[in-house]
């Protein structure tokens, strides 16, 4: 189960939980990224690059109004058209076990 969030303006991967769920709008493609933990993500859009989704590395934070841009298979840069819209789905945060003990 996700928590939607209301549409941001931008969103640094460090501030998600893994399992969180970015769908991305550019001007010429929409792209779905999955947070992976840290600035690992999967992430498919690009019917070159990343038809079905494939793991890659996000290089800086994703804004409304810039470049998205990531690495796929640590080496292939990719830089996408000025991002239009986003939106985050994170998932809901399991609940804490209780470390009760009956003697």
């Amino acid at each position: 189960m996700t928590i939607p969030s209301q549409a941001p303006e931008g969103v640094d991967l460090k501030n998600l939980r893994p399992g969180s769920l970015i769908d991305v709008e550019t001007k010429s493609r929409h792209y779905h990224i999955e947070c992976l933990g840290g600035d690992a993500i999967r992430i498919s859009g690009h019917p070159k690059y990343c038809p079905e989704p494939v793991r890659a590395h996000l290089e800086g934070v994703i804004e409304r109004g810039r470049h998205l841009k990531f690495l796929l298979n640590g080496y292939r840069p990719v830089t996408t058209t000025r991002i239009v819209s986003l939106h985050v789905d994170q998932p809901k945060a399991a609940p804490l076990k209780s470390s009760l003990s009956i003697n």
